[in-house]
């Protein structure tokens, strides 16, 4: 029998390259997820490297051709008989365990069933009751009088007022969007809340980072602050016309509509710095500001974009709640600036100013042209010259100062031009967050500040499920075991191995006492020098396709230990990125981007972790298998990080993840997959109501609402 498209295996008809292995991504059904089929290729950038073709012989040619032919006479033999398959069943032939497993809905649910969290019940939880008619009731449509709770100003900044707070720290001035400070930066709403049988996520935790999770967040009261919902000639962007609104008036009693477009965002971060200057310090470890009061860390956000990047409204409004609240209403912690790549090499913007204030103003829109930084691949060249000698192995062909295996050399260049940072977040412009930018980010990392170093890089390597694992403290423990079962030792300070010369580690990164002898104290208050937000594994122990691609360190001895978190999306110290930079300029040695940095933090000892923050799923997985499929596969071409990457198509977040953009575009009211939309919300529960998610990657935003 011929196999069908889904069977069959195109990798068998290629070429055979030793050095190099695309990594096949078949995608889910679409008549049955909404997900596109196809086959897709890896790639963390903007930019989808070429396919660069080796010379073959003619006889070689001629087998290619043949089998290519051959390929596609299966393919079409497999349509057709896909084709009388689905004649004849209703349900189209599922190709991945995980598309079996029953989808899931409660995500949809809307302001109209938000209940007290003492009265949510999860939706997995209500499918296990045994039939239909004892599940938990939902409002049949949304009632004129909107939602049943009210909205609520959501402050995450309380502690500034507190006097416990202000007998240690310098107290926080007020800043404004305005040079005259009469326009305060507005406040967001969230309601008290969660929509009857939400789905509840499968990966992290809300209780183990401390982010709240006894609210959710919709459209208008997260966003119209920044202008959602009211139009442009009063400053704000629209896009709600067509929008289910019931109850978001409600918004608009105390919080003024802002004329967006009059604001310069680098002087309303300059001047809030300016104000609240004696709070920060470089090094807030061990110095005291000029009042003897404890220091804050100043944190630079850095947005990655480049030339001919299309500045949606969407991303207008997630770019404004990101400088309003780690900047302007946290009293200057964070700068928010924007890297933007000119991809163009011939445009001379490093010699001639007009030239660079022209690229500039022609590629970012106004409010941001003060805070943008724009760098080159030829500045990259020139800043970190080759040659980065004795390759391992460059699967994309790319050369190290290209953007597609240089993207890390810029943030540490930025880092050095801007010395001024204790902390420097590395940010995709495809990222979004539901709920409130500064508390995810102070939470996260005093989470990662209380984490000890012991097991620290072994938990990195998994994914936690708190329905599975159940507490922090009780994963800890099983991972604790685990290890101690593993012939593997764990890591533990710097690693030793075989080089061809390294830079000395820092003497703070040396253990203060033998592995067993340590009690889970060992950096319990040290700040993380490296977090990320999917797993730091191994990649040699996955078939993951630039597991390999390392430069810099001879060829005589094995290849260096290395750690990878994919996606490069990460908050890293200064510390750590003057360690990589040195490793770079004096010692010409590199990785993969999304290995070179976390690389760095094991090589010289550094603390690094991954954060688990709460992850959803389209599908109903059972946990056991979950955690199998995600924390245990039995060969290394069954990891999620490999060729088993399929299975994170069903999450909100993974560098290829089908489901972010869906659910987002759906929170937006549009439609999708032809669901959703006003009409749906107008007679179903009202517009979606989400619990903080951050969700990656949302490529585009805009949609239809009909």
């Amino acid at each position: 029998m011929l196999p069908s498209i889904s069977q069959l295996d195109l990798r068998r008809y290629l070429p055979s390259q030793d050095k190099f292995q695309y990594q096949l991504l078949p995608i889910a059904d679409s008549k049955k997820n909404g997900y596109p089929f196809g086959i897709r290729w890896r790639s963390p950038s903007p930019d989808r490297f070429p396919l660069r073709l080796r010379r073959m012989s003619i006889a070689r040619f001629l087998f290619i051709l043949a089998a290519t032919i051959l390929g596609v006479g299966l393919m079409v033999a497999g349509g057709l008989r896909r084709r009388t398959h689905h004649t004849t069943e209703s349900e189209p032939e599922s190709q991945y365990a995980w598309q079996k497993f029953q989808k899931l809905d409660g995500f949809f649910n809307g302001v109209a069933s938000i209940v007290d969290t003492s009265d949510w019940v999860p939706q997995q939880e209500d499918l296990l009751q045994p039939n239909a008619s004892m599940r938990t009731e939902l409002p049949k449509k949304l009632k004129t009088t909107g939602p049943p709770i009210e909205p609520i100003v959501y402050n995450p900044y309380a502690e500034f007022s507190s006097a416990k707070y202000l007998e240690d720290h310098d107290a926080v001035q007020t800043c404004y969007l305005d040079d005259g400070d009469s326009v305060l930066p507005p406040d967001v709403y969230a309601y008290p809340g969660i929509p009857q049988n939400m789905t509840k996520h499968f990966m992290g935790s809300y209780k183990a980072l401390n982010i709240r999770d006894d609210v959710c967040w919709e459209r208008f009261g997260r966003l119209g602050p920044y202008g959602y919902g009211y139009d442009k000639d009063e400053g704000g962007v629209g896009l709600a016309e067509k929008s289910e609104k019931v109850g978001s008036n409600k918004i608009w009693a105390s919080q003024k509509r802002i004329d967006w477009r009059k604001v310069n965002w680098a002087t309303a971060q300059q001047r809030c710095y300016e104000k609240n200057k004696n709070r920060f310090a470089k090094n807030s470890t061990s110095e005291k500001s000029s009042t003897g009061t404890k220091k804050i860390s100043r944190q630079a956000y850095i947005l990655r974009s480049y030339t001919g990047y299309k500045y949606d409204d969407h991303q207008l409004l997630t770019m404004r709640a990101m400088i309003t609240e780690l900047s302007l209403k946290s009293g200057g912690e964070y700068d928010v600036h924007l890297l933007v790549q000119v991809k163009d090499d011939s445009i001379p913007i490093w010699t001639d100013k007009e030239v660079y204030r022209k690229t500039l103003e022609e590629n970012v829109p106004e409010e941001f042209w003060g805070i943008t930084t724009l760098w080159s691949e030829e500045l990259m060249r020139l800043y970190y010259p080759g040659p980065f000698p004795e390759n391992f192995e460059n699967p994309s062909g790319q050369p190290n100062h290209g953007v597609y295996r240089g993207a890390h050399f810029p943030l540490f260049w930025f880092s050095q031009q801007h010395p001024e940072y204790d902390f420097y977040w590395n940010w995709e412009m495809d990222l979004r967050y539901s709920g409130h930018y500064y508390e995810f980010n102070k939470q996260i990392g005093e989470w990662a500040k209380q984490q000890p170093r012991k097991g620290l890089w072994e938990r990195n390597s998994r994914y936690y499920m708190e329905d599975y694992h159940g507490s922090w403290a009780n994963f800890t423990k099983t991972v604790e075991k685990e290890t101690l079962d593993n012939p593997t030792p764990p890591v533990w300070g710097p690693v030793q191995f075989p080089n061809n010369g390294m830079l000395e580690s820092p003497a703070s990164n040396t253990p203060p006492r033998e592995y067993l002898d340590d009690n889970y104290e060992w950096g319990v208050g040290e700040e993380a020098d490296y977090l990320s937000f999917n797993p730091i594994f191994d990649p040699s122990k996955t078939n993951w396709v630039f597991r390999n691609d390392v430069d810099g360190y001879s060829r005589t001895h094995p290849i260096p230990p290395r750690r990878i978190a994919i996606i490069t999306v990460a908050r890293i110290s200064k510390r750590l990125l003057d360690m990589a930079h040195q490793e770079t300029y004096k010692m010409r040695h590199t990785m993969f981007p999304e290995m070179w940095p976390p690389t760095i933090a094991l090589h010289h000892g550094f603390k690094a972790a991954y954060v688990p923050h709460p992850t959803y799923f389209n599908h109903n997985w059972p946990l056991e298998y979950m955690d199998q499929i995600f924390n245990h596969p039995r060969v290394p071409t069954d990891s999620v990080f490999g060729w088993g990457e399929h299975n994170q198509l069903d999450s909100s977040f993974y560098y290829h993840a089908q489901f972010s953009g869906s659910l987002w575009r759906r929170w937006f009211g549009y439609r999708e997959n032809n669901e959703g939309g006003t009409w749906h919300e107008l007679t179903k529960t009202g517009r979606m109501c989400l619990r903080a998610t951050l969700f990656h990657p949302i490529k585009y935003e805009r949609g239809s609402t009909e």
